[in-house]
């Protein structure tokens, strides 16, 4: 009877040992297309996206409910509707929503937070930019409503503060690329804190600039956070010639408790002039990703990123990846995503389905090695759609905005990994052949 047991589980283990080690063991699917409930032209929806389990958060910065281009943001949830249904659940605008804010020119989200930035916001000069907290229940239960908003300290016109955004868990930071402290658009980001100055008041923490700040860095243009790390993007750093990009890793108790302070600087192993590395950033776990759209080894502007492993303080580049297709003008890596094993990159400029329609990969960690998995694209993706030029992972679903898609009302598409049902058939006859040899005898 033991010997009996013992085998079943033979079976079912080498069932489950060649399935994570077989490419063949998952599909990809297109589980939804999202739009808009009052969708129109110039929308733009899609243009960020953002996934945290159940549910996504989607912009539409060129929405014109409170005047031309004050832009709205569009929560779905899972099973909204019906069990795996994706419905919107909740449409947010800005409470002091006004002409040109571009409201939802960014956007992320954090289990039951999400942040939506404003860039051009005027409150302190034309583009100085603000952002804006959502929490599920405020106002009532997945009311999704307005908590705060957020401002810089010290900000001024065309700071653009808000046109990158991040969130995870009590911390949110936001990226303002225009910021003049040392230079022209040398570039500033700023960290706040949920409870910062009074319970849920999320306020500023502390401003991070780079530690060879210069101007035309745009330090800020792309932010990302997770847990007590975060990561800025400065594209326009000469490190390397003219828009090489650089990208800087901050810790939150680096030099003192809560000083967010510089850890290392990043910079691509092949770095050369225009790869425009930095211009996207992602950060989870021990592995952070930075997209260089303008990396020329297929072509011009086929593109790569770059992934860099975590050990104690250092980082180190451990993987450069592209297409497995790449051709020139793809933009491979215009935006990036990463979520404990998988890796998620848009192409935007992809033309499958027709100039401009975009793709996105699936990159796994086999072992130690990051391993192209799939590529998606639109069940009905077509020219100009520019699916890929925002994408979000979160477990075993992969995020992906196409704000080009039927004249620039934008969509975003939700996809999930399925067991692969004929590999799965065989694998479990394979373990009851075992079990039903071994009773035979």
């Amino acid at each position: 009877m033991r010997r009996y047991k013992f085998i079943i589980v033979s079976g079912l283990a080498a069932a489950v040992l060649v399935g994570l080690v077989s490419p063949g063991w998952a599909d990809v699917v297109q589980d939804a297309k999202l739009t808009a409930s009052d969708a129109a032209e110039g929308d733009y929806f899609g243009y960020s996206v953002g996934i945290s389990g159940g549910y996504v958060v989607s912009g539409a910065y060129g929405n014109d409910d409170s005047s031309s281009d004050s832009g709205s943001a569009y929560i779905y949830y899972k099973d909204q509707g019906g069990v795996g249904n994706w419905g919107q659940q909740v449409k947010l605008t800005a409470s002091d929503a006004d002409l040109g804010d571009y409201f939802g020119r960014s956007v992320n989200i954090s289990g039951a937070y999400t942040v939506v930035g404003a860039y051009g916001n005027a409150d302190n000069g034309g583009l100085s930019g603000s952002a804006y907290i959502f929490y599920k229940d405020q106002g009532g239960t997945n009311n999704w409503g307005q908590q705060v908003k957020l401002t810089a300290s010290d900000a001024a016109g065309y700071d653009f503060f808000g046109k990158s955004v991040a969130i995870s868990g009590s911390y949110a930071i936001s990226g303002a690329h225009g910021n003049d402290d040392n230079g022209a658009s040398s570039g500033s980001a700023y960290m706040f804190y949920k409870d910062q100055g009074g319970t849920n008041n999320w306020g500023q923490q502390v401003k991070l600039t780079a530690s060879d700040a210069a101007a035309g860095d745009f330090f800020g243009r792309s932010v990302a956070v997770f847990g007590s790390y975060a990561i800025v993007g400065a594209h326009g750093s000469d490190h390397t010639g003219i828009d090489s990009g650089s990208a800087y890793i901050f810790y939150k108790d680096q030099g003192g408790a809560d000083n967010w302070g510089q850890q290392i600087k990043l910079t691509a192993s092949d770095a050369a002039e225009v790869d425009n590395f930095g211009q996207t950033v992602a950060i989870a776990g021990d592995y952070a990703v930075v997209g260089a759209y303008g990396d020329d080894d297929n072509g011009s502007e086929s593109g790569s990123a770059y992934v860099f492993k975590r050990n104690g303080d250092q980082w180190t580049q451990v993987a450069k990846l592209t297409a497995d297709d790449a051709a020139a003008g793809d933009r491979f890596g215009y935006s990036v995503a990463v979520d404990g094993d998988k890796i998620l990159i848009g192409a935007y400029w992809d033309d499958d389905n027709g100039d401009g329609s975009g793709s996105a990969y699936i990159f796994e960690l086999i072992g130690e090695t990051w391993t192209q998995t799939g590529k998606i694209t639109a069940a009905d993706g077509a020219t100009g759609d520019m699916f890929g030029a925002s994408v979000d992972v979160s477990g075993d679903y992969f995020f992906a905005g196409a704000y080009g898609d039927d004249s620039n009302t934008g969509g975003s598409y939700v996809f999930s990994t399925t067991p692969d049902v004929s590999t799965l058939a065989l694998l479990i006859l394979g373990g009851f052949g075992v079990l039903l040899r071994d009773k035979g005898k």
